[in-house]
């Protein structure tokens, strides 16, 4: 086990260095991660905006379910997934177990839901205020939810970064679908809990430094996003 002082000292090093190493972990995070709020808007953006606006029977039953999938258990997304890809499962053929491929759809089913959920409460509260023009301009439902995506689009930015705060900082779903695989499914937070268990606390905390600054930054840019969205609202 390193001493903590030495351990820190060569982490910042690590970090400041921009070791190879670190760097191809760090990156590779980034690219699953992006990618899998990337399809989790595509999916999500347009599915709460739709619940928003739109009512059929038993739409308070697909909301309470929806808002009951935000806290989905990533031990069991990442099981799940794994059956499906696993050589006995449906999408066995694809042989994209292990693979960073496998990672960002785990992803992207954890993000999903908080993406979605985010996004219907923010263009519920804008269809309220924009009820009367809708109307008055006969705009339909499907009419009404491009309008109410892209005039919330600075509100739905940080149900975005909400969710790439979720995707990144993820570790048990994507450690059971990618295995953790040096050089081809290692992230960081995976990285940090093997180099932990290893003693090798060095690489460990220049990860979670790195790790911690995203976070920051990820906190900053939603304030920063809301208040775009309130000048853009009042200006």
């Amino acid at each position: 086990m390193q001493d903590f002082a030495e351990a820190f000292g060569e982490a910042f090093r690590l970090v400041a260095s921009l070791d190879g190493n670190l760097a191809e972990i760090v990156v590779l995070s980034l690219q699953v991660s992006l990618a899998a709020v990337v399809a989790a808007a595509i999916v999500g953006l347009p599915l709460g905006a739709a619940l928003a606006v739109a009512r059929f029977p038993g739409r308070g039953a697909v909301i309470v379910v929806l808002n009951a999938l935000m806290g989905l258990p990533p031990v069991v997304v990442g099981l799940s997934v794994y059956l499906i890809l696993s050589r006995a499962g449906p999408l066995g053929v694809l042989d994209l177990l292990y693979t960073p491929t496998a990672m960002i759809i785990a992803q992207t089913v954890l993000v999903t839901p908080i993406i979605a959920a985010l996004a219907r409460q923010t263009v519920a509260d804008l269809k309220v205020e924009y009820e009367d023009q809708l109307r008055v301009f006969g705009i339909g439902p499907w009419g009404a939810v491009t309008t109410l995506l892209w005039d919330a689009r600075f509100s739905l930015a940080t149900a975005m970064l909400a969710g790439f705060g979720r995707a990144i900082a993820e570790v048990g779903a994507v450690i059971i679908v990618g295995g953790n695989i040096n050089h081809v499914t290692r992230v960081m937070t995976t990285t940090i809990a093997l180099e932990t268990s290893k003693g090798n606390l060095a690489l460990a905390l220049g990860l979670g430094i790195i790790l911690v600054t995203i976070a920051i930054a990820v906190n900053v840019a939603v304030a920063s996003m809301r208040g775009t969205a309130v000048r853009s609202a009042y200006g």
